[in-house]
């Protein structure tokens, strides 16, 4: 008989053993949880591995395709056999990488025919073109610029819509530009030349004073002072900085290059932030140009757009002269054809690239044409005649004036050929493969260049004075002739100069040579190719009709080509004397 102390003994033995079985179960369900989770997660992260190994591998096989693809087209393309596993790379060590690439070049065509490939690495084929026909074929098809010179541009002077690699995003701000150009800019030039001779020969009266000048720097302080004077209006002149501005500018231009050469940007190097500053420095100066731009036209604040008819009208109604060519310059880097600026695009940085880009190229053929004339004084002599001439039918020299006087348009020409801004045309095709008519397939993304300092110096297709100075290769006599007299003086390049006594000559298209490569050709040819020719020629229209350019005796002997500032120019530098003309 139990009791009731024992009922409740067993009941509470009832509940204890009841709790540890439930106790028991939800250790073992937890347990199973964390299993299932563990499970989960492990079979998770197999599976992202699984999916970025498969990810990895086909990105490789398609690299290792496309270098396949590269080796097995380059093959078929004769050049030199590669001197490493580097490839040819080792030529840009050097302390002057452009004359080793020229002079390997210039062999290798001699001996494999007009198109060679170098390999510069094992992922990096370049293909050279010397034959002028395929050039031009290979510039109509490949429009794209390689990487690095938008990565010049974009680390010196911020976003910029004017120096992108592919054609297609640039396309329409190239024409835009190309118009204002070869436009109101184009006659602003011609109208600052004579303001900005007298400017520049201001600024150098106390070095000519000293005795000769420096044919290099002075040719830079003309470029600069002729592109400031067209973009910034009559403010540049009276601006205190400009001569800062010059400076900081060929500093710049000097290490832009080298420090865009790098993938990844070296911010463990010093001399990367020193630079840095120096672009933050030209951005503060350029911002300021503006603002003097600014308060002296109106209009420079207003957007400006080719398609606006109320803009058109409140232009013409106000008779303002073109001083605005920053906003010009703003308004035209719109991705649309109207002006709506690129949110990421420092509006500045247009103008920068441009006076960058301009002062380089225009002090260089300024230069040249400096050297040539101190080096042929009958020629200067001949081409003083012929501004006076022109002179004396108009009141003011204009752009109509200029394209009157032939000879001085040939030797600007001729300058031109003999020496380019530089001795390689470089393009590439980023998207697709070129198939050429003869039957050659370029992959994408190979390197193409065109040697034109070879191309305009080739015997075959300039005849047998082909490194000589004669600007008379790109004139003929007026009187008429039959046709069949016109075709053998053009097939002769050395014509001998017409007298001064015979009727005036006319100046030849110079663009019917195919050889003549000094401003590119095809979809990207330089869309400031008019404005240079015309806006230097105005320039030494102006120069020779008050001075008389001399060379130092013994100051340039042995003229060679060099790059000084990315530009190729003849050195050593000519030391020259300015004559003030009898009025």
């Amino acid at each position: 008989m139990t009791t009731p102390c024992d009922s409740r003994f067993s009941l509470l033995l009832t509940f204890i053993s009841h709790r540890l079985y439930q106790s028991s179960e939800s250790s073992i369900s937890c347990d199973d949880s964390n299993q299932i989770l563990r499970d989960y997660a492990i079979r998770e992260i197999n599976l992202l591995l699984w999916l970025s190994f498969i990810g990895i591998t086909v990105l490789l096989l398609r690299k290792l395709i496309v270098l396949f693809k590269l080796w097995s087209h380059g093959s078929r393309i004769p050049g030199p056999p590669s001197p490493s596993f580097y490839g040819h790379s080792v030529l840009f060590t050097g302390t002057n990488p452009h004359e080793n690439l020229s002079e390997l070049l210039d062999k290798s065509h001699k001996k494999y025919g007009s198109i060679i490939k170098l390999w510069l690495s094992p992922t990096q084929l370049l293909v050279s073109v010397k034959d002028p026909l395929v050039i031009n074929e290979l510039l109509l098809k490949a429009a794209d610029k390689l990487p690095l010179i938008g990565r010049v541009y974009r680390l010196a002077f911020g976003q910029s819509s004017f120096f992108v690699s592919s054609f297609e995003k640039v396309k329409r701000k190239r024409e835009v530009l190309a118009m204002e150009l070869n436009g109101k800019l184009l006659e602003k030039a011609n109208a600052m030349t004579d303001r900005a001779v007298h400017s520049v020969m201001e600024r150098i009266c106390e070095t000519m004073g000293k005795g000769a000048l420096d044919c290099e720097m002075f040719s830079q302080h003309m470029a600069f002072s002729i592109l400031g004077a067209t973009f910034f209006g009559d403010a540049f002149f009276a601006w205190s900085k400009a001569n800062a501005y010059e400076e900081l500018l060929m500093r710049i231009a000097k290490d832009a290059s080298f420090w865009a050469s790098y993938n990844v940007p070296p911010f463990w190097k010093q001399g990367y932030w020193k630079y840095q500053h120096l672009c933050t420095k030209l951005k503060a100066l350029t911002q300021d140009i503006v603002q003097q731009c600014q308060m002296n036209y109106k209009l420079l604040c207003q957007p400006n757009c080719q398609n606006n008819p109320k803009m058109k009208e409140e232009d013409a109604a106000s008779g303002a002269t073109f001083s605005i060519g920053v906003a010009k310059l703003e308004s035209s880097s719109s991705p649309e054809s109207c002006c709506h600026l690129n949110q990421r695009e420092d509006p500045n940085g247009n103008v920068m690239g441009m006076m960058f880009h301009g002062c380089l190229t225009t002090a260089g053929l300024i230069g040249n044409v400096l050297a040539r004339l101190s080096m042929h004084p009958e020629i200067q002599e001949k081409i003083y005649s012929e501004v006076i001439t022109v002179r004396k039918q108009f009141d003011k020299l204009n752009k109509q004036d200029v394209s009157k006087m032939h000879l001085l348009l040939a030797t600007l020409y001729e300058s031109a050929r003999l020496l380019p801004a530089g001795p390689l045309l470089q393009r590439c095709s980023l998207g697709q493969d070129l198939d050429l008519e003869n039957g050659l397939h370029i992959p994408a993304g190979a390197l193409l260049v065109a040697p034109i300092q070879l191309v305009q110096m080739d015997e075959f297709n300039w005849g047998s004075d082909a490194a000589q100075f004669n600007p008379y290769r790109f004139l003929s006599k007026s009187e008429k002739r039959s046709e069949l007299s016109r075709s053998s003086e053009a097939t002769d390049a050395a014509e001998a100069p017409p007298d001064a006594g015979e009727d005036p000559y006319i100046l030849r298209d110079p663009y019917k040579n195919v050889a003549f490569l000094p401003f590119g050709s095809g979809l990207r040819a330089c869309v400031g190719q008019r404005f240079a020719i015309l806006g230097i020629a105005s320039i030494f229209a102006s120069l020779l009709e008050q001075y008389e350019v001399k060379l130092l005796p013994r100051s340039f002997i042995e003229p060679k080509p060099v790059m000084t500032n990315c530009v190729l120019q003849l050195g050593p530098s000519p030391k020259i004397v300015f004559v003030r003309r009898n009025a």
